[in-house]
């Protein structure tokens, strides 16, 4: 990779988009600008991405970069079956969802779980800031319990913790951080694209309109002075070699299945991102303890992905003629015999 194009021959231009329409300083930029950075050095090819969203301010984000891929902005909280559908069709693209706290942990809820059960191989990143943005600030489901709104109003729900959804639900994937980290973001973003199955990335990215105050658990301030990582996060494509300069005993490698590895240098105590029980576990001592853990909490490379499962061709449907698709005579009457 050139100082001016990456692998693939692409300058990072390639990969910008619309200029945002988002206020300045939205956490959701700095995410724009990491996926920009992700997706240049994988070399991912444009044609081959999908983008897909559903409805907010977070399901903007696919306009700000990558312009020349596909995409689709869905109806609200429906971002999970359309990936589905456009994944089973062409297996050849690589699914890049971007959600919102709204869209995934309250009308989507229900998509987003089965869409986990699934394990469809996609990366569905939650831009997450615990509040409804486009509607002037009501607390979101993500919402901590006793926050406060800009106005002063006490939020008395317990939240939709995401990363505990996904991790109940067996998920294959799954991580946190925070959209002013880039140095771990953008590793994680690569891990996700290169994992096969759900990866599930949510990002607590600050609202510097409605929820960047005192009182708020997702401001810039707060999570800077809360925020635990449990691992520094590295990330090696298969098309690099492999360069590991750590003290032994003090990295752990995690091979993915297109060949490239996540590196994960221990930070404090050691955590096992393989073991589901042990991530659990870390999200509910830092909420009781007040703290936002970040990095790569669970990642299981042996599960089967919903394509793999149904047996779903590898050549685009739209490739497949009629002679492929349609039973000759001989099969529709053994097909039908079974029925007699």
């Amino acid at each position: 990779m050139s100082a001016t194009v990456n692998h693939v021959g692409l300058p990072r231009d390639a990969y910008k988009g619309a200029a945002t329409t988002l206020c300045a300083g939205c956490g959701h930029n700095s995410i724009t600008n990491h996926m920009i950075k992700a997706l240049y050095e994988l070399g991912v090819e444009p044609h081959l991405l999908a983008k897909m969203s559903g409805i907010g301010c977070s399901s903007k984000t696919p306009a700000y970069f990558v312009e020349t891929a596909h995409g689709f902005n869905g109806v609200h909280g429906r971002m999970p079956a359309l990936t589905t559908g456009a994944h089973l069709a062409n297996r050849q693209l690589i699914m890049l969802g971007v959600s919102g706290d709204g869209d995934t942990a309250s009308i989507g809820l229900g998509q987003f779980m089965h869409l986990i059960r699934r394990n469809v191989d996609c990366t569905y990143i939650i831009e997450d800031n615990g509040t409804y943005g486009l509607t002037k600030g009501q607390f979101s489901a993500t919402a901590d319990l006793g926050s406060m709104q800009k106005k002063g109003a006490v939020n008395t729900f317990q939240p939709i913790d995401p990363c505990a959804v996904a991790l109940a639900l067996g998920c294959s994937f799954v991580a946190r951080s925070f959209s002013g980290d880039g140095k771990q973001v953008v590793p994680l973003i690569k891990a996700a694209i290169a994992h096969r199955g759900t990866a599930i990335l949510d990002i607590v990215s600050p609202c510097v309109t409605f929820n960047d105050h005192d009182g708020s658990t997702k401001s810039y301030s707060w999570v800077k002075d809360h925020e635990e990582s449990i691992a520094d996060v590295s990330f090696i494509p298969f098309f690099e070699e492999v360069h590991v300069d750590y003290e032994p005993g003090t990295v752990r490698d995690v091979r993915l299945h297109d060949g490239s590895h996540i590196v994960l240098k221990k930070l404090g105590e050691d955590h096992d991102p393989t073991n589901r029980q042990a991530a659990i576990r870390v999200i509910e001592e830092a909420r009781a303890e007040g703290h936002l853990v970040t990095g790569l909490l669970y990642v299981d490379t042996a599960m089967a992905d919903f394509a793999s499962t149904e047996e779903i061709p590898q050549r685009p449907l739209k490739d497949l003629g009629e002679a492929e698709l349609r039973l000759s005579r001989e099969q529709f009457a053994q097909f039908m015999s079974e029925f007699a």
